[in-house]
């Protein structure tokens, strides 16, 4: 069992960044790709970035590029999202999820724990 806790979601202008941070605990010995994934009212969830267990290999939603860096610490099991020039779309519960896989997916069936999810807003 792997067990995920995000923070750092909140209150944001259009324009500003955010930082949001996701700590593993548990079975955190075996190695696993991170994905965020966000999801808006009404809306199916969706992926938002991800990365590969050595950090080597990123991907990110096409709506995200250029303004979104997902990082991660495996000495500290952490992955990060750092959200750049947050526009009012970017609204919604962002998700930290952990892969069955070393190597960066973007599949949201091949992510089998979750985080209960932090919140973002973008007024505008």
């Amino acid at each position: 069992q792997v067990q995920l806790v995000e923070s750092g979601g909140g209150l944001v202008q259009a324009g500003g960044s955010l930082r949001l941070s996701c700590v593993a605990s548990g079975h955190t010995s075996s190695s696993r790709a991170m994905g965020w994934f966000r999801q808006a009212p009404g809306k199916e969830r969706e992926f938002v970035a991800g990365i590969s267990w050595s950090g080597g290999d990123l991907g990110y939603a096409d709506s995200v590029k250029g303004r979104f860096t997902i990082s991660r610490d495996n000495a500290k099991n952490t992955v990060y999202l750092q959200m750049n020039s947050l526009k009012p779309e970017d609204t919604a519960v962002y998700y930290c999820a952990s892969s069955r896989n070393i190597g960066l997916t973007l599949k949201k069936i091949d992510y089998d724990y979750w985080g209960q999810g932090t919140q973002v807003t973008v007024s505008s």
